[in-house]
């Protein structure tokens, strides 16, 4: 039994089932058990790889991007220079040092970091230096903001909504016996298209950062680009927990596993053009190849980078990264796209409500 367990199981019993929501805020984030509270989840030692493990190239080529739309939008200065759930610093690292070959951008860069971890938070100061911690994007400064976001939203946590004999309910977890259990909450008033079975997700917290990362580039100049695993408007159970780098049962030890779920783009791109920006949206692959990632792949592999092209097939194949993963772009409605996305069309109204 971990920690979290008594406390969950406690609060089932004094108040009822809670939401998937509930049970991912606990686990994730209780200030003393939580799982990004106690650990670094990184690389081969922990519970998951990100694509800035993988290969410097991921955050070099992503800073390059941000670079180009720096010099699109007339070179502000100063200018806050961001990061949501940063971990290690290892994206922000190789990000800051490609963009110091575009003049005149590091020294006007003010380096903040959103970050809730306090473990997490020591190893950004290491890795990074001199920058300002958040709490929360909404104490991002009202300035220029030019903003990354990498595996970040897909640990929101998450609602889901379950259609059942009765019509759509909200799904929740309970106590079968000593034992959490996945069960339905009472029918809601509510007509969607679905079958019995078909289940939908929604991510509120994502809207609210989004819509405050939006307004401020809408306001005074930057862009966003947000990578993570997920889809437009998807439609199914993506809840999950990973533990060694293998799917476990997300029920089975609360607190020691990652708990995540696919995000949904439309979602996020319906509240940014809420706010008045302007977006695009692609494939991690498609994004990368655009970037130039098979020429810097070739010259690190020709420098002595053994795993170079290994690692771009791997942030860029469709049977690896390249196609589950996804890439959005938020600027604002009068500047140029920046490098690799092309301005779609408002598309937020496709999604169901």
């Amino acid at each position: 039994m971990t920690p979290l367990d008594a406390q969950i199981r406690d609060e089932i019993r004094r108040s009822g089932p809670i939401s998937v929501a509930r049970y991912m805020e606990i686990c994730l984030l209780h200030p003393e058990h939580g799982y990004y509270t106690t650990r670094d989840p990184f690389g081969v030692a922990g519970d998951f790889t990100t694509a800035p493990e993988i290969s410097q190239m991921f955050g070099e080529l992503l800073g390059l991007c941000l670079g180009q739309a720096w010099l699109d939008q007339g070179r502000p200065s100063p200018f806050t220079l961001a990061e949501i759930g940063p971990g290690r610093g290892t994206l922000m690292a190789d990000l800051g040092r490609a963009i110091r070959i575009v003049p005149g951008m590091s020294e006007a860069a003010r380096l903040h970091l959103v970050e809730a971890s306090p473990h997490l938070r020591a190893m950004q100061r290491q890795a990074l230096g001199e920058l300002v911690h958040a709490d929360d994007v909404a104490a991002l400064p009202q300035a220029p903001l030019f903003l990354i976001a990498n595996e970040f939203f897909d640990a929101l946590p998450i609602q889901q909504f379950q259609r059942g004999a009765q019509g759509w309910a909200e799904r929740l977890i309970g106590l079968d016996g000593e034992d959490l259990r996945f069960g339905l909450g009472p029918p809601l008033s509510v007509d969607l298209p679905g079958v019995e079975g078909d289940v939908i997700e929604r991510c509120p917290a994502a809207g609210a950062i989004v819509t405050e990362i939006a307004s401020r580039i809408a306001t005074h100049g930057g862009v966003a680009l947000i990578l993570d695993y997920g889809g437009w408007n998807g439609r199914c159970d993506t809840f999950q927990a990973l533990s060694a780098h293998r799917p476990v049962d997300p029920l089975a030890a609360p607190g020691m596993a990652d708990l995540t779920a696919h995000v949904d783009f439309a979602h996020l791109a319906a509240a940014a053009d809420a706010a008045g920006c302007a977006f695009g949206y692609t494939t991690q692959g498609a994004l990368l190849g655009a970037l130039g990632i098979a020429a810097r792949a070739e010259k690190l592999a020709a420098s002595g980078d053994a795993g170079a092209l290994v690692a771009a097939r791997r942030l860029t194949d469709s049977a690896e990264m390249g196609e589950l993963f996804k890439a959005l772009a938020i600027w604002p409605k009068a500047a140029p796209a920046p490098a690799g996305f092309t301005r779609q069309p408002t598309r937020g109204a496709d999604r169901e409500t």
